[in-house]
C-alpha cells in the first residue's frame, strides 16, 4: 500500500481565505529555557485543508463532532477536469461517471487549481461545481465532497448556494486539497479525520489517499 498526503501544511503566512487571519505560530516553552520545547498555535478552524461541516452554514444542523468517526473514512473516486476554461461544473460534466461515484463514499474533484497555492491567482476564478450539479450529488448519499480550490464556492460568493446544497444533503466539503496530481489512479482509499472538538463547524484535517 503507498501513502499519499493530500494537505497543506500549516505555516505563518500561508493562503487562508480573504478576511480571515492567517495562522500565528510562537515557541511559547524552549529545551533551553524549560527543558521541552512547545509552541503556541492560533488559527481560524478553516486554515489551509479542512472540512466543513454542515453546521458551517445550516442553523441546527449537525457539527463535526455529531458526524460518527466513519463518516471521514471510505472510498474515493477521483474526478480529473483538466479544461481550466471551464469555470462551471455541471452535470454534463459529472454524468459520465454516475456509476463511479455512486459506488464510493467520497467524490474528490482535481482541478489543478493547487498549481496557485501561494499565489494571487489562487483566489480569483476557479472551477465551481454548478448549483444544478451540486443537487444532484445529493442523491448518491455522498460521505464528503473534496476539491484543490480555496472554495466550493467562488470567493465573492456572498450565500454560499453549492456548499448549501451539498451540506444539507450532509456530504461535508473538505477544501484546500493538495498533491492531487500525484496519484497514480483515481479509485483509492481516503482519510479526513477532524481534529476531536465539541460543537466544531470545521476543522484542519490530515488528508490522506490510501492506494493498494
Amino acid at each position: 500500500m503507498t501513502v499519499f498526503d493530500l494537505t497543506h501544511p500549516i505555516a505563518q503566512n500561508m493562503p487562508v481565505y480573504p478576511g480571515t487571519e492567517p495562522p500565528t505560530i510562537t515557541t511559547e516553552c524552549s529545551i533551553d529555557e524549560v527543558g521541552f520545547l512547545e509552541k503556541k498555535i492560533t488559527m481560524y478552524s478553516h486554515t489551509g485543508t479542512h472540512v466543513d461541516a454542515p453546521a458551517h452554514l445550516l442553523k441546527k444542523h449537525n457539527t463535526l463532532d455529531m458526524l460518527k468517526i466513519d463518516h471521514f473514512y471510505g472510498s474515493a473516486f477521483l474526478l480529473r477536469h483538466d479544461d481550466s476554461t471551464v469555470k462551471s461544473i455541471g452535470v454534463n460534466l459529472l454524468q459520465p461517471y454516475q456509476d463511479k461515484i455512486q459506488a464510493v463514499d467520497f467524490l474528490l474533484l482535481h482541478t489543478g487549481w493547487s498549481q496557485y497555492w501561494g499565489f494571487k491567482q489562487y483566489f480569483a476564478e476557479y472551477p465551481v461545481l454548478s448549483l444544478e450539479a451540486a443537487h444532484w450529488l445529493g442523491r448518491f448519499g455522498l460521505k464528503g465532497f473534496g476539491l484543490d480550490t480555496i472554495s466550493a464556492d467562488p470567493v465573492d460568493s456572498q450565500d454560499y448556494p453549492v456548499h448549501k446544497a451539498l451540506l444539507q444533503n450532509n456530504i461535508i466539503i473538505i477544501e484546500n486539497l493538495a498533491n492531487l496530481q500525484d496519484l497514480p489512479c483515481n479509485r483509492f482509499d481516503f482519510s479526513c479525520f477532524p481534529l476531536s472538538m465539541a460543537d466544531a463547524e470545521g476543522s484542519p484535517v490530515r488528508a490522506v489517499a490510501f492506494i493498494q
